[in-house]
């Protein structure tokens, strides 16, 4: 075999994977709730296993978020900043709002079986790293660096203010600043040395499968089922209205053009969107009854916007002629020598 060539795969699992829209993350996303549902005890087996196939989500995500930073230079922090704000807007602050209004209009209770706590803890966050998987492989920096919407709109923080859960004033803000501080820090040592940002640059490939693994642990599949056909309406209702926002968000206000699907994998729920129920009813009891049908049923809508979401933005790339693996030196902002910044996830 020649030197530099890849050597060939018995089982192409990783090959699999990447046929599968975001199953660099997903695959493992569905094993781990596997295991976390059948098989708890090997979870609990202690010292690595724990480690890395339990408790690792938030420490690899870090890592991730500070190599993301690194490929973010000081000429493309607005078009990053201003994907941010656009998907926000878009994911977090129109959905949460139409909600809200329709909490005035049906009650707290909702419609159809879904109470409107169930609707806003699914709408108003997104999975972080299914959208840093799935702008590795098709976005840029702009896009990459625009997980800072999913810092701010991660936890029941954005629910809490649209619903006037009595805790408003108590909002910690240091949390929002301690969700970016590895993002900034990665900025910081990228741009004052480019080498390490090459050395970063294969992070997303190995540490995405591993912490889906660990984040996939905590979603009991028990509890989707319970959800039932509601939660899976929860799930297609969040993914179609906020896909059609954020789409629109990319298109006329980004004009992103034939790359505007991308903004569509935004349109999940974050795993720990299922503790918001009952977080919020016990800032504001009157949720309580509603606390155990709403967190089955976003249990539900993770599962189900983690697979739809990033098959529908794959599709409307794929129609538009947006689906190559984009290429950052190509981008109107980017600073970074030829090949830099491209996706490998």
């Amino acid at each position: 075999m020649d030197a530099g060539l890849t050597p060939r795969s018995t089982v192409p699992l990783y090959d699999w994977m990447n046929k599968i829209p975001g199953g660099l993350m997903l695959v493992p996303l569905i094993l781990g709730s596997v295991v976390g549902t059948f098989f708890p005890g090997f979870l609990e087996l202690g010292s690595f296993t724990t480690a890395l196939f339990k408790d690792s989500a938030l420490p690899l995500i870090a890592v991730l978020i500070f190599a993301t930073g690194m490929q973010i230079t000081a000429r493309t922090s607005g078009p990053v900043l201003a994907a941010t704000g656009t998907l926000l807007l878009t994911k977090s602050l129109i959905p949460a709002a139409l909600v809200a209004l329709a909490g005035a209009v049906f009650g707290i209770e909702g419609f159809l079986g879904v109470s409107i706590l169930a609707l806003m803890a699914t709408i108003d966050n997104s999975n972080g790293g299914l959208w840093l998987a799935f702008t590795g492989r098709y976005g840029d920096e702009r896009d990459r660096g625009a997980y800072m919407a999913s810092a701010i709109n991660d936890g029941p923080f954005i629910s809490m203010l649209f619903l006037g859960a009595s805790g408003l004033a108590d909002i910690p803000l240091t949390a929002f600043l301690a969700a970016l501080v590895p993002l900034v820090l990665g900025f910081v040592v990228g741009n004052l040395d480019p080498r390490w940002t090459e050395v970063m640059r294969p992070v997303p490939n190995i540490v995405i499968p591993f912490f889906a693994f660990a984040l996939g642990t905590g979603i009991d599949l028990r509890d989707v089922v319970t959800g039932g056909a509601s939660g899976i309406l929860v799930g297609v209702f969040a993914v179609l209205l906020t896909a059609a926002l954020t789409y629109s968000g990319y298109r006329f206000i980004l004009r992103r053009g034939a790359k505007s699907g991308i903004a569509i994998a935004a349109a999940t729920t974050a795993g720990n969107a299922v503790a918001t129920p009952a977080i919020i009813a016990g800032v504001d009891p009157t949720f309580e009854p509603y606390v155990a049908v709403a967190t089955a049923q976003v249990a539900s809508a993770v599962l189900v916007s983690a697979i739809l979401a990033p098959l529908l933005a794959t599709i409307v790339l794929k129609r538009q002629g947006g689906l190559a693996p984009a290429d950052d030196a190509d981008t109107p902002a980017a600073a970074t020598p030829a090949g830099e910044g491209r996706g490998t996830a």
